[in-house]
């Protein structure tokens, strides 16, 4: 798409070869006034949806898993949090070399190559779905592949940030991460909806009947009910074939930050380098995973290190030609302290909201949905349905909602405040929350009516995904002001990627302490990791002899 040049009063236009723009000065007030704000906040507006796609696509297991127990598939609990538990490895996974695709590719070619990738995990899902009979593998498999969606955000991210000057860019790329992690939030309101009714006809397959009562943004559904379950993959093709096209005639590449944009050559690397970042995910999970999936071999918190590691070392193996200098140049981003204190500090925030949004609905499934009774005799406890325990599928999208609309909000305050000033308060927001949710979780974990802690649990949670939501805005405006343009745009790829992994590591600690019945716990160990990160934020950023002061 043809740029025009803006005339005299600036130096020059954006010169555009077709989709790709050779002159890109968005610092320069009068390029900016007159061409470049146009082109930007075009490209943003078409992100934003695809953004949202990819994040929908990650985050469906969370109620999908939670329909299957509705539906009596032949899983129990424990299986059924594995396939959050392996969308959310996935995913983080896919953000390690989605963090490099914007320079190896091009920011329009990436977009809509991977945007368009999302149409196979979710036709795949909707046929999986009607079949109760397959094995559990067919279904972690599935898991497994709609983590490319959540990979898709580190291309995302690293693509807006050289699109708009250093004084937009908290704002920027709070709009592009909040608005897109609406697609969270999306699938936890309209997924449980769309169950409900035959949208596609025959084409679409039959109903099930639910076994047990299921719910809605508007109340329960009873046991009995038809529910098209399949629907969860195939409504994903009503809006990614729109927004991939959209993508392709409307979004553009920067000859300044992607050199080699050739779209063949580009959509060879993406898809080779994604495929190669199924193989750590596979190794991981199978040395993790218990039989009959996996062996059982390895602890979750060797598991993440483990699987970061294979999955870099096979990126610098892997790349050749142009791409193994591209690699090499992004990799430097190892040397810079910054790099490993931000990263610390994203997964405080995103990891947080991530990791809550798909633990939340199976952990009020299984600590409100059961009455807890201490067995006398045996000292045990014994854990019975709950006549009048909420549905996950009506509340479990309010925290996600409301973390993703005040991420915008938190970019643009950090903006005119300092991102750093704006993560402290955040952080020890999160610490406190976190006692005070855990304690919450103890005392409803061990009562017969555990829906009378129901509301206090949902107000502490939305207040914990309020400052991650907060969080999130604060931590890319300290990017942007930290690290060079050439450096921004990986390290939010990178950080973004190590904070992904807190849809992986949530879900399997709430998980395994609610196994355990301590589901406290869980809670208790991540406001240790946010008092570490306050002092973390201080020692860099905040303290007299900072090494960069922000602000």
């Amino acid at each position: 798409m043809p740029v025009t040049d803006i005339g005299a009063g600036a130096s020059r236009g954006a010169q555009a070869d077709g989709a790709t723009i050779r002159d890109w000065r968005p610092e320069d007030a009068n390029f900016w006034d007159s061409t470049g704000k146009q082109i930007a906040y075009r490209n943003l507006w078409i992100s934003i949806p695809a953004l949202y796609c990819g994040f929908a696509v990650w985050a469906m297991w969370g109620i999908i898993s939670v329909q299957m127990l509705n539906l009596g598939f032949p899983f129990t609990k424990d299986e059924l949090f594995t396939l959050t538990a392996i969308s959310g490895l996935s995913g983080a996974t896919m953000r390690i070399p989605s963090s490099f695709f914007i320079r190896l590719a091009g920011g329009r070619n990436t977009i809509f190559l991977t945007t368009a990738m999302l149409l196979t995990p979710v036709i795949g899902t909707g046929i999986a779905l009607q079949h109760k009979d397959l094995p559990l593998w067919v279904f972690q498999l599935l898991a497994l592949w709609s983590g490319v969606g959540g990979g898709n955000f580190a291309s995302s991210m690293s693509n807006m940030n050289p699109f708009f000057p250093k004084r937009l860019q908290g704002t920027a790329l709070g709009l592009n991460a909040g608005l897109g992690n609406f697609g969270v939030t999306a699938t936890q309101i309209f997924i449980p909806l769309f169950m409900t009714v035959g949208l596609f006809g025959a084409v679409g397959g039959e109903p099930m009947t639910l076994v047990k009562d299921s719910g809605w943004l508007f109340g329960k559904i009873p046991a009995g009910s038809p529910t098209y379950i399949q629907n969860a993959g195939f409504v994903g093709i009503l809006i990614l074939v729109p927004v991939s096209i959209a993508a392709w005639f409307g979004m553009n590449n920067l000859k300044t930050v992607s050199p080699q944009t050739g779209v063949i050559a580009g959509f060879g690397k993406i898809t080779w380098l994604y495929t190669l970042a199924f193989i750590p995910s596979v190794l991981g999970l199978y040395l993790y995973l218990p039989a009959p999936t996996g062996l059982g071999l390895l602890n979750a918190w060797f598991l993440v290190p483990l699987d970061i590691a294979m999955a870099l070392l096979i990126m610098k193996l892997a790349a050749f030609g142009e791409m193994k200098e591209n690699v090499a140049k992004q990799f430097r981003i190892f040397s810079n302290k910054h790099t490993w204190a931000m990263t610390a500090l994203y997964v405080v925030t995103f990891g947080s909201f991530i990791g809550f949004s798909l633990a939340l609905p199976l952990s009020i499934t299984v600590i409100f949905g059961d009455q807890h009774i201490l067995d006398a005799a045996t000292g045990t406890w014994k854990h019975v349905k709950n006549p009048n325990g909420p549905s996950a599928l009506t509340y479990a999208w309010i925290g996600p909602f409301v973390g993703a609309a005040v991420r915008p909000v938190g970019g643009w305050i950090s903006d005119k405040l300092g991102g750093s000033i704006v993560t402290q308060a955040i952080s020890a927001v999160l610490a406190v929350g976190s006692v005070a949710t855990g304690y919450v979780m103890y005392l409803a974990f061990h009562s017969a009516t555990p829906e009378q802690y129901f509301l206090t649990f949902m107000l502490l949670f939305i207040v914990l995904f309020a400052a991650s939501g907060i969080g999130n805005g604060s931590t890319f405006r300290s990017v942007g002001y930290i690290f060079d343009r050439e450096q921004a745009g990986p390290v939010l790829g990178w950080t973004s990627a190590v904070a992904a992994y807190g849809s992986f590591v949530a879900p399997t600690m709430i998980g395994g302490q609610i196994k355990a019945g301590t589901p406290e716990n869980a809670m208790y160990g991540f406001a240790v990791f946010y008092a570490v990160c306050l002092v973390i934020n201080w020692w860099f950023y905040l303290r007299a002899n900072a090494y960069i002061k922000n602000p």
